[in-house]
């Protein structure tokens, strides 16, 4: 059984969008991170970052114990063990892995921010709200570009570079973006949100 720790933020549904794309029996354990949950020390011991998701495999390599943090790794770890989500062919899996890390340092972090500084902080800070809103729109036009032509951010197959993108891309009014202005993004958008293990990964816990 796969134990899932997590809760609903972009990163969280990442990997719950992954294990119910890849039909396997899981666990969810929420992680209310708004209550300080992910400082216990139970917690820490799987993810020391205090961060979610982490996620628990008692049938990892070789029948040993996984315990992993970062949803990156956990998405890799996922299609490494299933063959699924990740291409076979050199070429295409590196293309796959690039955008993986892609949003992994830039479309999460930056979008992040913006999500802080327009509705979470406490105060106006006018120079982070413009810095944060204007990497997002850049951003967003990086996403936008890669997705012309294509049905997913790598070609026609749907990958672990899809899953991570997707739950950030829909929290764009937290970014002060409008989708209409990224067409190709927005076509993507209601394509995965046709997806029924999207909509129930997006839905957890």
């Amino acid at each position: 059984m796969i134990e899932l720790y997590t809760w609903g933020t972009p990163n969280g549904r990442k990997v719950s969008i992954m294990l119910e794309a890849l039909r396997l029996p899981y666990q969810v354990h929420p992680v209310n991170i708004l209550e300080g949950e992910q400082f216990e020390p139970n917690f820490l011991k799987i993810s020391p970052n205090n961060r979610i998701p982490a996620l628990v495999d008692d049938e990892g390599p070789n029948g040993q114990r996984v315990e992993l943090f970062e949803s990156g790794a956990i998405l890799l770890y996922l299609a490494e063990k299933t063959g699924e989500f990740i291409p076979s062919d050199p070429m295409e899996r590196l293309d796959c892995i690039q955008w993986l890390m892609w949003q992994m340092g830039g479309f999460g972090p930056m979008l992040g921010q913006a999500h802080h500084f327009n509705k979470f902080s406490k105060e106006q800070v006018p120079y982070a709200q413009l810095r944060y809103n204007d990497e997002a729109q850049r951003l967003w036009g990086v996403l936008d570009n890669q997705l012309a032509g294509k049905q997913f951010v790598i070609g026609e197959d749907l990958s672990i570079a899809d899953f991570a993108i997707y739950p950030w891309a829909m929290r764009y009014e937290w970014q002060h973006v409008d989708p209409d202005k990224f067409p190709h993004v927005k076509a993507w958008i209601e394509r995965m949100g046709h997806i029924e293990f999207v909509q129930r990964g997006m839905q957890l816990p």
